[in-house]
């Protein structure tokens, strides 16, 4: 018996929870004075975004492909297909980018 995707498995998300791959932008950065800060560096309660992967049917203000806002603290992480994703509630997102999306406070990402 064949199986698609060298035995990858689809993976459906349930309830209000959220998939999410962190941008790349997210992970290592520089200071303004030049100075090289890791991923793993602890930064008071900095927001980081990531993109929506994956979404539960009882999300409503989510899509997949959306750019979200959440805390690092409210993740919990898993590796999916050998890539390292992020599992959140609905609840955790504090904002949502996306084209879909009409009203604006003007900010753009």
């Amino acid at each position: 018996m064949p199986q698609d995707n060298a035995g990858k498995l689809p993976i459906k998300m349930l309830h209000d929870r959220i998939l999410v791959a962190l941008r790349k932008e997210d992970g290592e950065r520089r200071s303004t004075g030049g100075i090289l800060i890791p991923a793993t560096a602890q930064v008071a309660k900095r927001l980081v975004w990531g993109e929506a992967r994956g979404v539960g049917p009882s999300v409503r203000q989510v899509k997949v492909g959306d750019q979200v806002l959440f805390s690092p603290a409210d993740q919990h992480e898993v590796e999916v297909h050998g890539e390292d994703l992020i599992i959140l509630r609905e609840r955790d997102v504090h904002a949502v980018a996306a084209e879909r999306i009409e009203e604006s406070t003007g900010l753009y990402l």
